[in-house]
């Protein structure tokens, strides 16, 4: 388990990212899955030596996507972001862009599914010619008018699966697929194109719905048969603790880490 395991940056966002590449030095975590906006603290190329230096492996990078806009010019732009996003990527080494891929437009969720087809449609040459491959998260329902009007593993298995090409794929995050009643199938279906797995744990009472994440073990999620279940379909990459908490950012960054080790290998 150890040897797969990443951290998410967020899981620490308490810490600079030189923090937390220090930190899964020190605690013997051979991944760090990026976030954009903590990259820019230091630039890319400085975070590529950063990670090389200290004997890591990025496991993802966060994100793209949010395709969806009023005007053709806002969505113009928002694909040129994405680019820019798989080139840092490459520059980085991480394997995969994750896509949160944006909310419907003045309510019209299948003019934004039309609009995120698209948009990663153009995006493709980009990614294969980078050989990064673009990762298709569907986020919980509660978020479909914030973040994302992909909000099922079967919606990104269909998504993926229509562009017949192995430069795009989905990413299980527990979190948001854990309640689905197709939950394994889908995860069997997706096979091969199950491009990133992250955990955490669903936690009562919810408070922020992007940000009451539990730490794995803490709650509902049967962390065990889905991880088993994402094996199964033939993944074997990296396993990302993404624990987005303020209570966990409030607490010291190396008793998180213990933490996050000792609850992957109990719980997962």
């Amino acid at each position: 388990m150890l040897a797969r395991l990443s951290l998410n940056q967020y899981t620490t966002k308490q810490w600079s990212l030189r923090e937390a590449v220090e930190g899964c030095a020190r605690h013997g975590i051979p991944y760090i899955g990026l976030w954009r906006d903590k990259v820019d603290e230091i630039g890319v190329e400085a975070t590529a030596k950063l990670v090389r230096d200290a004997g890591l492996k990025v496991s993802s990078l966060c994100r793209g996507g949010f395709f969806p806009a009023h005007s053709a010019a806002e969505r113009r732009a928002r694909i040129d972001d994405s680019r820019d996003a798989i080139e840092e990527a490459a520059q980085l080494g991480a394997p995969v862009l994750v896509l949160v891929c944006g909310p419907p437009v003045d309510k019209d969720l299948a003019a934004a599914r039309r609009m995120i087809a698209d948009a990663i449609a153009a995006l493709i040459p980009e990614a294969a010619a980078y050989n990064v491959r673009l990762g298709i998260e569907p986020l919980h329902p509660m978020m479909v008018m914030q973040r994302s009007a992909i909000c099922t593993l079967r919606e990104a298995n269909d998504l993926a699966e229509s562009f017949a090409t192995d430069s795009v794929g989905v990413v299980v995050d527990v979190y948001h697929v854990w309640w689905d009643a197709e939950l394994y199938e889908q995860i069997a279906r997706a096979g091969k194109n199950i491009l990133g797995f992250h955990v955490s744990d669903w936690i009562e009472p919810l408070g922020d719905p992007l940000a009451s994440r539990g730490l794995p073990g803490e709650g509902a999620i049967d962390l065990p048969r889905i991880r088993n279940a994402v094996d199964a379909a033939g993944y074997d990459g990296p396993i990302e603790v993404e624990v987005l908490n303020p209570a966990v950012w409030a607490r010291p960054g190396d008793e998180v880490l213990a933490d996050v080790k000792s609850r992957a290998l109990a719980h997962l």
